[in-house]
């Protein structure tokens, strides 16, 4: 009898984790997986080239879904996702990480009697402002499989009352995802940039605790200004920082000090995360992403749900309450030179497998 899986992905991070899974998944015969794209990240530079680059299947159904308020971008997306629910009436609904997407298929899902896998469940940064902490966390009380990437995820869910044989410690999908990608990063690429390896910054900046308040991306803008005027600073540019830096008045400073691209793609983002001296993100993927590369990292926030890369000293995390606050630390962590750690925190890069095996029923 055949298995089916309807797996729902609208962001980047969970096109790099949903490869990984379906790439498990072909492996079985009897196990057919359908995807839905909620469109919550819809240019080529922020999706297709992830589809392609990821060998994942082109999805089935783009609702085309963006660019609106929380509530009424997960509205709409759970109405979409429900009426290809109930024609689909898959066995499982795979979810990943903690974007609207994520909430907005689990809740279509229950709500349909039909099982739910979340991957990626368990973090927590306990900060509730965060609309991510909140998507997370509705979506592992409801989930019938919680497929936890490290311990602590694993003892937050045993905190909230949730533990026993639906709690599966699988280690990090996005570890499988940067083993497969290491052959095929160009390493040449941050010097057709015009970059020297180990001699540059890279930033990420997206989440809305950052965009949305002005005070905290001048801060981030002019911390990393001044920082640039010893070493560049490569800014991929996100939509949505794009967007805000117009709208608070700081596109043209951050134009004039930081080296502004457009969003790459997955095995360029590798290559120059690899490359990089320093990274500076408020993005979960890349902290774990600088990790993979060898490469400190500062997370821009109050908090991280990757404690352990804090507490290995590999990653610090540096609110972003001022721009002298911002730039001495970018300071302290160049000048940081302690050796890297020795350490295996994400498993040993067979978390798709895992999961495949126990989606199709297996231990």
């Amino acid at each position: 009898m055949t298995i089916t899986i309807v797996a729902i992905v609208g962001a980047r991070p969970q096109f790099i984790k949903a490869a990984v899974v379906s790439r498990a998944l072909r492996r079985y015969r009897d196990i057919s997986e359908t995807l839905i794209h909620t469109g919550q990240h819809f240019d080529d530079n922020m999706s297709r080239v992830f589809f392609d680059e990821l060998e994942i299947p082109a999805p089935t159904h783009n609702l085309g879904i963006a660019q609106q308020s929380h509530g009424a971008m997960t509205g709409r997306m759970l109405e979409a996702t429900e009426r290809i629910l109930i024609e689909a009436a898959p066995d499982w609904v795979v979810v990943y990480g903690d974007t609207n997407s994520t909430l907005a298929g689990a809740l279509a899902a229950i709500k349909l009697h039909i099982k739910v896998a979340h991957v990626e469940a368990g973090l927590r940064s306990f900060n509730r402002r965060m609309p991510e902490e909140i998507n997370r966390v509705a979506t592992d009380h409801v989930a019938d499989l919680l497929f936890a990437p490290t311990e602590a995820a694993v003892a937050n869910l045993a905190r909230e009352g949730i533990a026993g044989d639906r709690v599966r410690l699988v280690g990090d999908v996005m570890y499988d995802s940067a083993r497969f990608a290491r052959a095929r990063i160009d390493q040449a690429l941050p010097r057709t940039l015009g970059l020297r390896p180990k001699g540059f910054i890279l930033a990420t900046i997206h989440r809305q605790e950052n965009t949305d308040d002005p005070a905290r991306l001048r801060a981030i803008v002019e911390g990393l200004s001044a920082i640039a005027e010893t070493m560049p600073v490569v800014l991929p540019l996100h939509p949505r920082t794009r967007s805000a830096l117009t709208a608070h008045g700081l596109e043209a400073r951050a134009s004039a000090r930081l080296r502004v691209i457009e969003p790459v793609g997955y095995f360029a983002m590798l290559a120059l995360e690899q490359a990089a001296r320093l990274i500076a993100t408020d993005s979960g993927g890349v902290q774990k992403e600088a990790f993979f590369a060898g490469t400190p990292c500062v997370t821009l926030r109050d908090e991280t749900e990757w404690v352990e890369l804090v507490a290995a000293g590999v990653n610090r995390v540096l609110p972003p309450t001022d721009a002298t606050r911002v730039g001495a630390g970018l300071r302290a962590a160049l000048a940081d030179e302690r050796a890297w750690p020795k350490i295996e925190l994400y498993g040993g890069g067979r978390a798709g497998e895992a999961i495949a095996r126990a989606l199709a029923g297996e231990r």
